[in-house]
């Protein structure tokens, strides 16, 4: 049989590439991503993780340490900023500057309801620009109670940068209002899980034990899509979901 009988090798499909961009004190983001990760990675995904740094002098004193210095100090300092949609500076990891990522992950703790300083930063950024444009993206929000302001923002900020928006999660702590509020000054304050405060019995506070599950069947989600992305023939739909729409998952509990 001369060379030219025998068949071309189909070539190998590429390995898609997934980036995790995230902010975290608590590290409470950084397990949901490391989750979520996993989980892409079992479906043949490259993945990176690059975590946001605060630097700006106005707010990164505060955060330098765990626990808090001043719980209540702190904390209720940062609502300004919040409230009036403030940026400040941060560190930018290479991994999230610029890169050929078939999707990029966004992961945002909620502060003050809203989407963080850092991360909203970060989606304002020259660099976000250069890295969204053209590309599909997701997000998740770990959040105390309230998360639809924070999640909406983040793909609003994104949407505006170029990026095509494909779904988004929540993970939430768990007790109502006022006691996840209580449960979270304590664990800042002491930096561990305390059965009462200030005399109110109170729930663990920060992610539920549900959450890696949880967050891995996200993740299996996102990675059929990116299944069925590339063996989409043109002019087929873009998503999974109905229409072609993409759409928001409910997951977590607010106890």
């Amino acid at each position: 049989m001369s060379s030219s009988d025998i068949p071309p090798t189909a070539p190998s499909a590429r390995q898609p590439r997934v980036l995790f961009v995230y902010f975290t004190y608590t590290q409470q983001s950084l397990k949901v991503a490391e989750a979520m990760a996993d989980a892409l990675r079992e479906r043949g995904c490259d993945v990176r993780l690059a975590a946001i740094e605060l630097t700006d002098s106005r707010y990164a004193e505060r955060f330098s340490r765990f626990p808090l210095r001043h719980a209540y100090l702190d904390i209720f300092g940062m609502m300004p900023a919040q409230l009036r949609g403030a940026t400040g500076e941060i560190r930018i990891p290479d991994e999230a500057r610029d890169g050929d990522y078939d999707l990029i992950c966004i992961g945002s703790p909620t502060w003050w309801l809203k989407t963080s300083v850092p991360i909203r930063s970060f989606l304002k950024s020259d660099e976000a620009g250069r890295l969204l444009k053209g590309k599909r993206f997701a997000a998740f929000v770990v959040c105390r109670r309230y998360w639809s302001i924070n999640l909406k923002a983040v793909k609003k900020l994104g949407t505006k940068r170029g990026g095509e928006y494909v779904d988004g999660t929540h993970f939430s702590f768990a007790g109502g209002q006022v006691r996840s509020l209580l449960a979270l000054l304590s664990y800042f304050g002491k930096g561990e899980n305390r059965e009462r405060y200030l005399g109110v019995k109170i729930p663990p506070t920060n992610l539920q034990p549900a959450y890696r599950d949880e967050a891995r069947a996200f993740a299996n989600e996102l990675a059929d899509r990116l299944e069925q992305r590339s063996s989409e023939r043109v002019g087929a739909p873009s998503s999974s979901a109905p229409n072609g729409q993409p759409k928001d998952t409910v997951r977590g509990s607010v106890g």
